[in-house]
């Protein structure tokens, strides 16, 4: 039987479970990006140096390889590039690729939001800086401002008056990868918004997370999310209100099998609101946080709808306990020095991941990237595990020299 090959777009630390799963099944690995010291084409069995925002690039290396399937986990600017190859090759896809332009565009995404019914908050784009100024009278505050196309918090900012906008608006265009930004209603929010993992087949949600998503306030970018934790703070309606709306969505949409990062929110009016969808597995390991938390295998899944073999065992799984992952961090930029756990959550520790060694020199946080680790932590109650994920810096401490 021929070996399957399977094109990972980027080469970031997350992919390296996908690229497990993927030898476990015997399938090759190819990972694609434009460089190629990243670390997972330590791992893959092949790279190729391509620009993964370059679709039609993109496709012709994948014609040549003859692959099976392609995806962008966890690597948000490849997932449109990724759903173009699919298209164009007859692979098994996420669904269709004009669809997963409109997920993959905030612009687009927020209007697509508004013409069907969706909870959706005010929101302009712009393509320059001087329009979006010219335009501040029809702004009310705060606000946020954001590309279109950036991942990981990157170019986000909160604007709580006119005279922080123009800062904010260059901030934002110079991470976005197209040139245009967008100025939206910052919603106010009641609880923890959620930033997680779902799955679908054939275009029925079959498993659907919600999280409680934390940040730290004393870092460079405060919007950059910080910890997470299961279950979430949402009602056991406002659950099944967002299964509900996300299954509309993707019906309306025709998407097909696929994992998805979802972020979502509950204003202070009580609306419940989606805020993004986009068909990948989620930075900061979400996936296998799920795979902790319930036993569920979205990064398995992932692997086998890309090359179009069966999916087992998804379905939606209650929460085995109390979990919260801390993505480890510096505030300011400086040299790694150590990680210095509390005793008193050393039982709770399930698993801790540094990716920096001693004398290293970290950034302060300002964006996903600028992580140097993970935390996973269980807890038996969900009072243990607030008392500890609401102030993580009392337990946990990143030193530096």
């Amino acid at each position: 039987m021929k070996m399957k090959k399977l094109m990972l777009l980027g080469g970031i630390r997350y992919l390296l479970p996908v690229i497990e799963e993927a030898h476990k099944l015997g399938i090759h690995v190819i990972t694609a990006d434009y460089i190629p010291d990243n670390i997972a084409h330590k791992y893959s069995d092949e790279y190729v140096n391509v620009s993964i925002i370059d679709k039609d690039a993109v496709l012709k290396i994948a014609q040549e390889k003859k692959i099976d399937g392609i995806m962008s986990f966890g690597v948000d600017p490849g997932v449109v590039a990724a759903s173009y190859v699919q298209e164009q090759m007859g692979l098994p896809a996420f669904g269709p690729y004009k669809s997963v332009e409109i997920l993959q565009n905030k612009d687009k995404f927020r209007k697509f939001l508004t013409d069907n019914g969706f909870n959706v908050p005010w929101v302009f784009s712009f393509d320059s800086v001087d329009d979006a100024l010219a335009s501040s009278d029809k702004y009310s505050y705060p606000l946020i401002v954001k590309p279109t196309d950036s991942a990981g918090s990157k170019g986000c900012s909160r604007v709580n008056s006119a005279n922080e906008l123009s800062v904010a608006l260059t901030y934002a265009m110079k991470h976005s990868i197209s040139g245009h930004i967008i100025i939206e209603e910052f919603l106010e929010q009641y609880g923890c918004s959620s930033d997680s993992d779902c799955f679908s087949i054939n275009g029925k949600l079959e498993f659907a997370s919600f999280s409680a998503q934390r940040f730290d306030k004393k870092a460079a970018n405060p919007y950059t999310p910080s910890a997470y934790s299961w279950p979430a703070t949402y009602t056991t309606a406002q659950e099944e209100y967002l299964r509900s709306e996300l299954q509309r969505l993707l019906f309306l949409l025709k998407m097909d099998t696929s994992v998805y990062n979802i972020e979502t929110r509950v204003g202070v009016n009580g609306k419940p609101y989606i805020m993004e969808v986009s068909p990948r597995g989620g930075g900061n390991r979400l996936s296998e946080m799920l795979r902790y938390a319930t036993g569920v295998d979205l990064i398995k899944a992932a692997v086998c709808a890309s090359v179009g073999l069966p999916i087992e065992g998804v379905r939606q799984t209650p929460y085995n306990g109390h979990w919260a992952e801390i993505i480890l961090h510096s505030e300011k930029g400086g040299v790694f020095e150590q990680v210095r756990i509390d005793n008193r959550i050393a039982k709770n520790v399930v698993e801790k991941d540094v990716w920096v060694t001693p004398g290293t020199a970290v950034d302060g946080f300002k964006g996903a990237n600028n992580a140097i680790g993970t935390l996973v932590l269980k807890f038996e109650s969900a009072d243990e595990m607030e008392s500890v994920i609401s102030s993580p810096d009392s337990f946990v401490d990143v030193i530096l020299k």
